[in-house]
Protein backbone atom coordinates (compact mmCIF):
# COMPACT_ATOMS: atom_id res chain seq x y z
CA UNK A 1 0.00 0.00 0.00
CA UNK A 2 2.73 2.71 0.77
CA UNK A 3 4.75 3.88 -2.13
CA UNK A 4 8.53 3.12 -1.63
CA UNK A 5 12.09 4.90 -2.12
CA UNK A 6 14.92 2.88 -1.95
CA UNK A 7 18.31 4.79 -1.07
CA UNK A 8 20.31 1.43 -0.50
CA UNK A 9 21.89 1.67 -3.93
CA UNK A 10 24.01 4.65 -3.91
CA UNK A 11 25.44 6.65 -1.08
CA UNK A 12 22.98 8.73 1.23
CA UNK A 13 22.53 11.65 0.13
CA UNK A 14 23.17 14.61 2.41
CA UNK A 15 20.23 16.17 4.25
CA UNK A 16 19.16 19.07 2.43
CA UNK A 17 18.81 17.17 -0.47
CA UNK A 18 17.55 14.17 1.68
CA UNK A 19 14.46 16.35 2.82
CA UNK A 20 13.60 16.85 -1.41
CA UNK A 21 12.96 13.43 -1.68
CA UNK A 22 11.65 12.00 1.41
CA UNK A 23 7.74 12.16 1.43
CA UNK A 24 5.83 15.01 2.84
CA UNK A 25 2.65 17.17 2.64
CA UNK A 26 2.71 19.65 0.03
CA UNK A 27 1.22 22.61 2.28
CA UNK A 28 1.58 26.10 0.67
CA UNK A 29 0.07 28.86 3.49
CA UNK A 30 0.67 31.43 1.75
CA UNK A 31 -1.99 29.85 -1.08
CA UNK A 32 -4.91 30.68 1.48
CA UNK A 33 -3.78 34.15 2.71
CA UNK A 34 -5.93 36.46 0.17
CA UNK A 35 -9.08 34.14 1.70
CA UNK A 36 -8.10 35.10 5.14
CA UNK A 37 -7.09 38.55 5.12
CA UNK A 38 -10.40 40.03 4.52
CA UNK A 39 -11.78 37.74 7.34
CA UNK A 40 -9.00 39.00 10.02
CA UNK A 41 -9.52 42.29 8.62
CA UNK A 42 -13.41 42.34 8.98
CA UNK A 43 -13.18 41.28 12.58
CA UNK A 44 -10.50 43.43 13.14
CA UNK A 45 -13.17 45.91 12.29
CA UNK A 46 -16.68 44.73 13.49
CA UNK A 47 -15.70 42.11 16.34
CA UNK A 48 -17.96 39.62 17.19
CA UNK A 49 -20.78 40.50 14.82
CA UNK A 50 -18.01 39.38 12.48
CA UNK A 51 -16.94 36.53 13.97
CA UNK A 52 -20.57 35.41 14.42
CA UNK A 53 -21.57 35.72 10.69
CA UNK A 54 -18.57 33.76 9.68
CA UNK A 55 -19.27 30.96 11.65
CA UNK A 56 -22.78 30.59 10.69
CA UNK A 57 -20.93 30.66 7.20
CA UNK A 58 -18.35 28.00 7.74
CA UNK A 59 -19.93 25.98 10.72
CA UNK A 60 -23.39 26.27 9.91
CA UNK A 61 -24.50 27.97 13.22
CA UNK A 62 -24.26 31.31 14.78
CA UNK A 63 -23.45 31.06 18.51
CA UNK A 64 -26.41 33.51 20.89
CA UNK A 65 -22.65 35.23 21.88
CA UNK A 66 -19.26 33.74 21.62
CA UNK A 67 -18.42 33.19 26.15
CA UNK A 68 -19.57 30.30 26.80
CA UNK A 69 -21.55 30.94 30.30
CA UNK A 70 -19.57 29.18 33.30
CA UNK A 71 -22.69 26.91 34.28
CA UNK A 72 -22.71 25.39 31.04
CA UNK A 73 -19.16 24.80 31.53
CA UNK A 74 -20.35 23.02 34.77
CA UNK A 75 -22.86 21.52 33.44
CA UNK A 76 -20.80 19.80 30.71
CA UNK A 77 -18.34 18.51 33.43
CA UNK A 78 -21.56 16.98 35.43
CA UNK A 79 -23.05 15.12 32.02
CA UNK A 80 -19.87 13.72 30.94
CA UNK A 81 -19.45 10.16 31.33
CA UNK A 82 -17.13 9.07 33.95
CA UNK A 83 -15.06 6.56 32.33
CA UNK A 84 -13.94 9.62 29.78
CA UNK A 85 -13.61 12.03 32.83
CA UNK A 86 -11.31 9.39 35.31
CA UNK A 87 -9.43 9.23 31.43
CA UNK A 88 -8.82 12.90 31.27
CA UNK A 89 -8.16 13.08 34.87
CA UNK A 90 -4.70 10.54 34.13
CA UNK A 91 -4.11 13.02 31.46
CA UNK A 92 -4.18 16.27 33.49
CA UNK A 93 -2.01 14.13 36.31
CA UNK A 94 0.73 12.69 34.24
CA UNK A 95 1.18 16.34 32.25
CA UNK A 96 1.46 18.32 35.51
CA UNK A 97 3.87 15.71 36.57
CA UNK A 98 6.32 16.56 33.60
CA UNK A 99 5.53 19.92 32.90
CA UNK A 100 5.89 20.72 36.56
CA UNK A 101 9.27 19.56 36.35
CA UNK A 102 9.99 21.98 33.41
CA UNK A 103 9.49 25.46 35.16
CA UNK A 104 12.51 27.25 35.01
CA UNK A 105 14.50 29.48 38.34
CA UNK A 106 15.43 33.05 38.33
CA UNK A 107 19.03 32.53 37.95
CA UNK A 108 21.56 35.26 39.57
CA UNK A 109 25.04 35.77 37.80
CA UNK A 110 27.93 37.43 39.33
CA UNK A 111 29.48 39.44 36.50
CA UNK A 112 32.47 41.30 38.39
CA UNK A 113 32.44 42.44 42.49
CA UNK A 114 29.28 44.91 42.39
CA UNK A 115 27.72 44.08 38.82
CA UNK A 116 24.89 41.40 38.71
CA UNK A 117 22.93 39.99 35.86
CA UNK A 118 19.67 38.42 37.29
CA UNK A 119 17.19 36.48 34.49
CA UNK A 120 13.88 36.48 35.73
CA UNK A 121 11.50 33.85 33.63
CA UNK A 122 7.77 36.24 33.31
CA UNK A 123 4.79 34.50 32.10
CA UNK A 124 2.82 35.58 29.50
CA UNK A 125 -0.05 37.39 30.94
CA UNK A 126 -2.81 36.14 29.11
CA UNK A 127 -2.98 33.90 26.28
CA UNK A 128 -5.37 32.17 23.93
CA UNK A 129 -5.33 28.61 23.96
CA UNK A 130 -7.21 26.55 20.56
CA UNK A 131 -8.79 23.56 20.74
CA UNK A 132 -9.70 22.31 17.38
CA UNK A 133 -12.95 20.68 15.93
CA UNK A 134 -13.26 19.73 12.46
CA UNK A 135 -12.50 16.42 11.23
CA UNK A 136 -12.32 14.98 15.49
CA UNK A 137 -12.75 16.36 18.38
CA UNK A 138 -9.61 17.17 20.69
CA UNK A 139 -10.29 17.06 24.83
CA UNK A 140 -6.83 16.08 24.66
CA UNK A 141 -5.71 19.29 23.17
CA UNK A 142 -7.22 21.63 26.09
CA UNK A 143 -5.00 19.80 28.23
CA UNK A 144 -1.94 20.11 26.19
CA UNK A 145 -2.32 23.69 25.80
CA UNK A 146 -3.71 24.30 29.36
CA UNK A 147 -1.54 21.84 31.69
CA UNK A 148 1.90 24.01 30.78
CA UNK A 149 0.40 27.29 30.54
CA UNK A 150 -0.80 26.93 34.32
CA UNK A 151 2.86 25.49 35.12
CA UNK A 152 4.32 28.39 33.33
CA UNK A 153 2.37 30.46 36.13
CA UNK A 154 -0.33 32.32 33.33
CA UNK A 155 -2.63 34.79 35.52
CA UNK A 156 -5.28 34.41 32.57
CA UNK A 157 -6.63 31.23 29.95
CA UNK A 158 -8.86 31.55 27.16
CA UNK A 159 -9.90 28.31 25.55
CA UNK A 160 -11.62 28.61 22.36
CA UNK A 161 -12.91 25.97 19.70
CA UNK A 162 -15.68 26.08 17.15
CA UNK A 163 -19.06 26.05 17.84
CA UNK A 164 -21.26 22.62 16.47
CA UNK A 165 -24.56 23.10 14.87
CA UNK A 166 -25.41 19.79 16.64
CA UNK A 167 -24.43 21.27 20.11
CA UNK A 168 -26.89 24.38 19.41
CA UNK A 169 -24.03 26.54 18.77
CA UNK A 170 -21.68 25.77 22.00
CA UNK A 171 -18.29 24.17 21.14
CA UNK A 172 -18.67 20.22 21.66
CA UNK A 173 -19.14 19.35 25.54
CA UNK A 174 -16.08 17.02 26.04
CA UNK A 175 -14.02 20.36 25.21
CA UNK A 176 -16.19 22.60 27.51
CA UNK A 177 -16.13 18.84 30.28
CA UNK A 178 -12.34 19.47 29.62
CA UNK A 179 -11.95 23.32 30.39
CA UNK A 180 -13.45 23.25 33.46
CA UNK A 181 -11.87 20.06 35.22
CA UNK A 182 -8.76 22.17 34.14
CA UNK A 183 -9.89 25.25 36.05
CA UNK A 184 -10.47 27.24 33.02
CA UNK A 185 -13.89 29.43 33.24
CA UNK A 186 -13.52 31.42 29.97
CA UNK A 187 -14.17 29.56 26.76
CA UNK A 188 -15.31 30.96 23.50
CA UNK A 189 -16.81 29.55 20.73
CA UNK A 190 -15.47 30.87 18.14
CA UNK A 191 -12.90 29.06 15.37
CA UNK A 192 -10.49 29.10 12.26
CA UNK A 193 -9.04 32.11 11.41
CA UNK A 194 -12.06 34.24 13.09
CA UNK A 195 -10.65 32.70 16.19
CA UNK A 196 -6.94 33.97 16.10
CA UNK A 197 -8.56 37.34 14.76
CA UNK A 198 -10.88 37.54 17.71
CA UNK A 199 -8.28 36.67 20.51
CA UNK A 200 -5.56 38.94 19.17
CA UNK A 201 -8.00 42.12 18.82
CA UNK A 202 -10.68 40.96 21.09
CA UNK A 203 -14.07 42.87 21.12
CA UNK A 204 -17.44 43.23 22.73
CA UNK A 205 -20.05 40.29 23.19
CA UNK A 206 -23.87 40.13 21.99
CA UNK A 207 -24.43 40.47 26.13
CA UNK A 208 -22.06 43.99 26.11
CA UNK A 209 -19.57 41.98 27.95
CA UNK A 210 -16.02 42.81 27.33
CA UNK A 211 -13.70 40.18 25.32
CA UNK A 212 -10.37 41.43 26.06
CA UNK A 213 -7.49 40.49 23.59
CA UNK A 214 -4.78 38.03 24.39
CA UNK A 215 -0.83 38.57 24.12
CA UNK A 216 -0.44 34.96 22.64
CA UNK A 217 -2.20 31.98 20.75
CA UNK A 218 -1.04 28.24 21.03
CA UNK A 219 -2.58 25.20 20.06
CA UNK A 220 -3.14 23.17 16.44
CA UNK A 221 -5.48 23.60 13.58
CA UNK A 222 -6.29 23.87 9.79
CA UNK A 223 -4.31 25.99 6.90
CA UNK A 224 -6.43 28.73 7.11
CA UNK A 225 -5.93 29.06 11.04
CA UNK A 226 -2.21 28.73 10.63
CA UNK A 227 -2.12 31.42 8.16
CA UNK A 228 -4.05 33.93 10.65
CA UNK A 229 -1.49 33.20 13.43
CA UNK A 230 1.36 34.25 10.25
CA UNK A 231 -0.45 37.11 9.12
CA UNK A 232 -1.18 38.14 13.05
CA UNK A 233 1.88 37.46 14.39
CA UNK A 234 4.08 40.45 15.87
CA UNK A 235 0.80 41.26 17.66
CA UNK A 236 0.70 38.41 19.08
CA UNK A 237 2.84 35.82 20.24
CA UNK A 238 2.22 32.40 18.51
CA UNK A 239 3.72 28.84 19.19
CA UNK A 240 4.42 27.39 15.83
CA UNK A 241 2.32 27.00 12.46
CA UNK A 242 1.40 23.76 13.01
CA UNK A 243 0.57 21.50 9.06
CA UNK A 244 -0.51 18.21 8.77
CA UNK A 245 0.37 15.67 11.34
CA UNK A 246 2.94 13.33 10.89
CA UNK A 247 4.55 9.93 12.24
CA UNK A 248 7.50 8.41 11.12
CA UNK A 249 8.65 4.74 12.64
CA UNK A 250 12.58 3.69 12.19
CA UNK A 251 12.61 -0.13 11.98
CA UNK A 252 14.68 -2.95 11.50
CA UNK A 253 13.72 -6.65 10.62
CA UNK A 254 13.04 -7.20 14.43
CA UNK A 255 9.86 -4.81 14.70
CA UNK A 256 6.01 -6.42 14.87
CA UNK A 257 4.78 -5.64 11.28
CA UNK A 258 1.39 -5.51 13.21
CA UNK A 259 2.39 -2.89 15.65
CA UNK A 260 4.24 -0.91 12.84
CA UNK A 261 0.94 -0.69 10.66
CA UNK A 262 -1.07 -0.31 13.39
CA UNK A 263 0.83 3.46 14.28
CA UNK A 264 0.95 4.35 10.54
CA UNK A 265 -2.67 3.83 10.74
CA UNK A 266 -3.42 5.90 14.05
CA UNK A 267 -1.64 9.25 12.36
CA UNK A 268 -3.67 8.46 9.06
CA UNK A 269 -6.61 8.96 10.91
CA UNK A 270 -6.57 12.31 12.14
CA UNK A 271 -6.99 14.03 8.76
CA UNK A 272 -6.48 12.53 4.65
CA UNK A 273 -3.38 14.63 4.87
CA UNK A 274 -2.04 12.97 7.17
CA UNK A 275 1.47 11.60 6.81
CA UNK A 276 2.45 8.32 8.06
CA UNK A 277 6.50 7.55 6.70
CA UNK A 278 8.22 4.19 7.59
CA UNK A 279 12.12 4.40 7.20
CA UNK A 280 13.02 0.60 7.30
CA UNK A 281 16.63 -1.60 7.09
CA UNK A 282 14.45 -4.54 6.27
CA UNK A 283 12.49 -5.45 2.55
CA UNK A 284 10.83 -8.59 4.48
CA UNK A 285 9.62 -6.00 6.94
CA UNK A 286 7.96 -3.82 4.61
CA UNK A 287 6.27 -6.27 2.77
CA UNK A 288 4.66 -7.66 6.19
CA UNK A 289 3.74 -3.93 6.79
CA UNK A 290 1.98 -3.17 3.79
CA UNK A 291 -0.12 -7.03 3.93
CA UNK A 292 -0.61 -5.60 7.50
CA UNK A 293 -1.86 -2.13 6.64
CA UNK A 294 -4.31 -4.27 3.54
CA UNK A 295 -5.68 -6.30 6.51
CA UNK A 296 -6.07 -3.60 9.21
CA UNK A 297 -7.01 -0.68 7.16
CA UNK A 298 -10.74 -2.06 6.04
CA UNK A 299 -11.81 -2.88 9.75
CA UNK A 300 -10.89 1.19 11.06
CA UNK A 301 -13.84 3.67 11.26
CA UNK A 302 -12.21 6.03 9.04
CA UNK A 303 -10.73 3.77 6.48
CA UNK A 304 -11.29 6.45 3.31
CA UNK A 305 -9.74 9.23 5.53
CA UNK A 306 -6.93 6.33 6.14
CA UNK A 307 -6.46 5.02 2.68
CA UNK A 308 -6.30 8.62 1.42
CA UNK A 309 -3.62 9.72 3.77
CA UNK A 310 -1.58 6.44 3.22
CA UNK A 311 -1.51 6.21 -0.37
CA UNK A 312 -0.75 10.57 -0.80
CA UNK A 313 2.42 11.98 -1.72
CA UNK A 314 2.97 12.85 1.70
CA UNK A 315 3.26 8.76 3.26
CA UNK A 316 5.70 5.98 1.92
CA UNK A 317 8.39 3.52 2.85
CA UNK A 318 12.37 4.54 3.10
CA UNK A 319 14.43 1.61 2.55
CA UNK A 320 18.06 2.22 3.75
CA UNK A 321 21.09 -0.05 3.92
CA UNK A 322 21.97 0.32 7.72
CA UNK A 323 20.55 2.00 11.00
CA UNK A 324 23.36 4.33 10.43
CA UNK A 325 21.47 5.40 7.36
CA UNK A 326 18.44 5.37 9.02
CA UNK A 327 19.60 7.46 11.82
CA UNK A 328 20.32 10.22 8.80
CA UNK A 329 17.42 9.97 7.01
CA UNK A 330 14.79 10.57 10.02
CA UNK A 331 17.23 13.43 11.34
CA UNK A 332 16.37 14.85 7.58
CA UNK A 333 12.87 14.34 8.15
CA UNK A 334 12.69 15.60 11.40
CA UNK A 335 8.97 14.34 12.24
CA UNK A 336 6.83 16.01 14.35
CA UNK A 337 6.44 11.86 16.11
CA UNK A 338 9.33 9.80 15.32
CA UNK A 339 8.94 6.17 16.89
CA UNK A 340 12.43 3.59 17.08
CA UNK A 341 10.97 0.18 16.95
CA UNK A 342 15.19 -1.50 16.86
CA UNK A 343 17.27 -3.16 19.23
CA UNK A 344 18.59 -1.23 21.36
CA UNK A 345 16.27 1.46 20.59
CA UNK A 346 17.19 3.09 23.98
CA UNK A 347 20.45 3.99 22.15
CA UNK A 348 19.19 4.38 18.59
CA UNK A 349 16.81 6.98 19.90
CA UNK A 350 19.57 9.06 22.05
CA UNK A 351 21.48 9.55 18.28
CA UNK A 352 18.38 11.18 16.70
CA UNK A 353 18.82 14.88 16.66
CA UNK A 354 15.60 16.21 15.04
CA UNK A 355 12.30 15.24 16.16
CA UNK A 356 9.31 16.76 17.68
CA UNK A 357 8.81 13.44 20.60
CA UNK A 358 10.96 10.75 20.68
CA UNK A 359 8.65 7.37 21.42
CA UNK A 360 11.25 4.51 22.01
CA UNK A 361 10.32 0.75 22.23
CA UNK A 362 7.50 -1.60 21.09
CA UNK A 363 5.66 -0.04 23.85
CA UNK A 364 5.27 3.46 23.82
CA UNK A 365 3.27 4.23 20.81
CA UNK A 366 2.45 7.58 19.84
CA UNK A 367 -1.29 7.37 21.02
CA UNK A 368 0.56 6.94 24.78
CA UNK A 369 1.97 10.34 24.07
CA UNK A 370 -1.26 11.80 22.91
CA UNK A 371 -3.42 11.93 25.85
CA UNK A 372 -0.96 9.77 28.86
CA UNK A 373 2.28 9.57 28.39
CA UNK A 374 2.33 13.21 30.41
CA UNK A 375 4.49 14.35 27.28
CA UNK A 376 2.97 17.01 25.45
CA UNK A 377 1.57 16.20 21.96
CA UNK A 378 1.57 19.72 20.51
CA UNK A 379 4.68 19.27 18.52
CA UNK A 380 6.37 20.90 15.40
CA UNK A 381 5.54 19.70 12.18
CA UNK A 382 6.95 19.99 8.92
CA UNK A 383 10.42 19.64 9.32
CA UNK A 384 10.29 22.31 11.95
CA UNK A 385 11.66 19.86 14.20
CA UNK A 386 15.14 20.76 13.11
CA UNK A 387 14.94 24.12 14.69
CA UNK A 388 11.97 23.89 16.91
CA UNK A 389 10.43 22.48 19.90
CA UNK A 390 7.03 21.39 21.38
CA UNK A 391 4.92 23.00 23.66
CA UNK A 392 6.11 23.12 26.76
CA UNK A 393 6.18 25.74 30.00
CA UNK A 394 8.94 27.01 28.31
CA UNK A 395 6.31 28.87 25.74
CA UNK A 396 5.04 30.82 27.96
CA UNK A 397 7.70 32.31 29.95
CA UNK A 398 9.89 35.42 28.78
CA UNK A 399 13.22 35.78 29.74
CA UNK A 400 13.43 39.29 31.38
CA UNK A 401 17.61 40.10 32.78
CA UNK A 402 17.87 42.63 35.36
CA UNK A 403 21.31 44.63 35.06
CA UNK A 404 22.25 45.87 38.47
CA UNK A 405 26.08 47.75 38.67
CA UNK A 406 27.04 49.67 41.32
CA UNK A 407 29.08 52.88 40.78
CA UNK A 408 32.83 51.06 41.01
CA UNK A 409 31.29 48.44 38.87
CA UNK A 410 30.40 51.07 36.42
CA UNK A 411 33.45 53.12 36.42
CA UNK A 412 35.69 49.97 35.84
CA UNK A 413 34.30 49.20 32.47
CA UNK A 414 33.57 52.31 31.28
CA UNK A 415 36.40 52.51 29.30
CA UNK A 416 35.85 49.60 27.14
CA UNK A 417 31.66 50.72 26.85
CA UNK A 418 33.14 54.03 25.45
CA UNK A 419 35.68 52.37 22.89
CA UNK A 420 33.40 49.97 21.58
CA UNK A 421 30.32 52.84 21.28
CA UNK A 422 33.14 54.53 19.41
CA UNK A 423 34.36 51.63 17.45
CA UNK A 424 29.89 51.60 16.24
CA UNK A 425 29.93 55.16 15.16
CA UNK A 426 27.53 55.54 18.13
CA UNK A 427 29.67 58.31 20.09
CA UNK A 428 26.23 58.91 22.35
CA UNK A 429 26.24 55.81 23.73
CA UNK A 430 29.56 56.29 25.44
CA UNK A 431 28.91 59.22 26.27
CA UNK A 432 25.96 57.83 28.51
CA UNK A 433 28.21 56.47 30.52
CA UNK A 434 31.00 59.51 30.44
CA UNK A 435 28.16 61.25 31.95
CA UNK A 436 28.45 59.58 35.05
CA UNK A 437 31.83 60.07 36.19
CA UNK A 438 32.12 64.25 35.33
CA UNK A 439 35.98 64.86 34.92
Amino acid sequence: MLRRLDLRAEPLPRPAALRTLLPRADVDVDTVLHQVRPIVEDVRERGVEAALEYAERFERVRPTAVRVPSQTLNGALAALDPAVRTALETSIERARKVHGDQRRRDVVTDVVPGGTVTERFVPVRRVGLYAPGGLAVYPSSVVMNVVPAQAAGVESLVVASPPQAEHGGLPHPTILAAAALLGVDEVWAVGGAQAVALLAYGGTDTDGAELEPVDMVTGPGNIYLTAAKRMLRGLIGIDAEAGPTEIAVLADAGADARHVAADLISQAEHDPSAASVLVTTSEELAGAVDAELARQVPDTKHTERIRTALTGPQSGTVLVTDLDDGVAVVDAYAAEHLEIQTADAREVALRVRNAGAIFVGPYAPVSLGDYCAGSNHVLPTGGCARHSGGLSVQTFLRGVHLVEYTEEALRDVADQVVTLAAAEDLPAHGQAVTARFPR
